[in-house]
């Protein structure tokens, strides 16, 4: 133990007696670890923003869509799910308590939205008002949808924070009026502010009420639907999602050997998906980013044979007053892990910095995150690179023959 603090404090001697060089020395793993900490944050609180959204689902909610292969796409098959298929689910399977359609009028940027001279194109979606309670877009004036507004088909409109900018709406536009499809539609709500998450601007979208939007498409029932619901116990959840996608299936007359034109999922799975395409991505430009680490460490090996060499008659006095070869081996090792560690800790610091500071510049990142493994992994590669480019310069100081050294000029 004594050995251990004496080669430590050694360390720390021999780092603050040539400060400069150190941190020159350093400056490789410095550089490494800030690049992959900034990565990795940056990508982790992109995964960490998108798959909040889908935690308001709730654990027992369940997302059903159209699900479009190569095969169809190219064969020229509609696939949608229809409102037929939302009421077949209503009406034939059990454990449901909450059902909410949303029906997409115009992608997001492409409905012409009017107020006055000024004309904007948004995302128009007609929902329910249960939708506001599985979603993280509620109001933050006015009011959300109402089921009288949905029963008696009212030209009511939720708008998004962007179109307040767009249409050059006053500060408070509850109660003004804006034309969509050649039809006036009342301002009764604003939703709360989202920003922007993998390029969408999740601010720039219409919501109208679902009895409106069918309405507005006339006799057509040829629309494609999102379904959200929410099953009244847990436990039941992968019963009622295998009952759905047997349902579905009948409706859309597909054969045994058919692959699924829909999708069932459960906010956890999706969540699941997203985290585990966002980690793949994370490793990838993770390790490439880390090669850096190698480059790195060639430098402290570099720096540490010079040390050596500097201090060849230092070593023949230590190995003469009795120190032994672990002596000398741990002192240099430990000088060479404690650079490494030192450039981790400076390194992982800025790294999270950069993060933050690109978070905070590019919209499209809602915050940085740094999950604990990533800091585990800087400390360990740090560490790791110490000690495998140290362990040659500590030999060779290790293996100096004492009368040599002392002779050494």
């Amino acid at each position: 133990m004594y050995s251990l603090l004496e080669s430590l404090r050694s360390a720390f001697q021999a780092i603050r007696a040539h400060a400069l060089r150190s941190f020159l020395t350093t400056l490789g793993i410095i550089i490494a670890v800030m690049s992959v900490i900034a990565v990795v944050s940056l990508i982790q609180g992109f995964s960490h923003s998108i798959t909040s959204i889908f935690s308001n689902m709730g654990v027992n909610g369940l997302l059903i869509t159209s699900n479009e292969t190569q095969d169809e796409y190219l064969a020229g098959k509609v696939v949608r799910i229809s409102p037929g298929d939302m009421q077949a689910i209503q009406h034939q399977i059990a454990g449901i308590s909450k059902i909410t359609p949303v029906l997409y009028l115009a992608g997001n940027g492409s409905g012409a939205v009017q107020y006055g001279d000024q004309v904007a194109y948004s995302g128009i979606y007609g929902t329910t008002s249960s939708h506001a309670e599985n979603s993280p877009f509620y109001p933050v004036m006015g009011r959300y949808l109402t089921p009288s507004d949905d029963i008696g088909h009212r030209r009511v409109a939720v708008i998004g924070h962007t179109l307040l900018a767009d249409l050059n709406l006053p500060k408070h536009p509850v109660g003004q009026f804006i034309e969509m499809f050649g039809q006036w539609f009342k301002i009764v709500g604003v939703l709360k502010e989202l920003g922007n998450i993998a390029g969408q601007d999740q601010d720039d979208r219409i919501y109208i009420p679902y009895g409106t939007a069918h309405s507005l498409l006339g006799a057509s029932n040829d629309v494609d639907i999102q379904i959200d619901l929410e099953v009244n116990n847990l436990k039941d959840i992968d019963s009622v999602a295998g009952q759905i996608t047997q349902l579905l299936r009948r409706r859309h007359h597909l054969k045994p050997d058919e692959a699924n034109d829909f999708e069932v999922q459960t906010s956890a799975q999706i969540t699941a998906t997203i985290n585990k395409i966002f980690n793949m991505i994370t490793l990838v430009l993770g390790s490439v980013v880390g090669i850096s680490l190698l480059v790195g460490g060639i430098g402290i090996m570099n720096i540490m044979l010079v040390s050596v060499t500097e201090r060849t008659r230092e070593i023949g006095i230590c190995k003469s007053l009795g120190a032994r070869r672990s002596d000398i081996l741990l002192q240099f090792l430990i000088e060479a892990v404690t650079l490494s560690l030192i450039g981790g800790v400076i390194g992982l610091l800025l790294g999270y910095g950069i993060g933050m500071l690109v978070a905070h510049l590019v919209p499209q990142f809602l915050g940085a995150h740094v999950p604990w493994w990533a800091i585990a992994l800087a400390f360990c590669f740090s560490g790791g690179v110490g000690v495998l480019f140290g362990i040659a310069p500590a030999a060779k100081a290790a293996s100096l023959n004492p009368i040599d050294a002392l002779r050494y000029e």
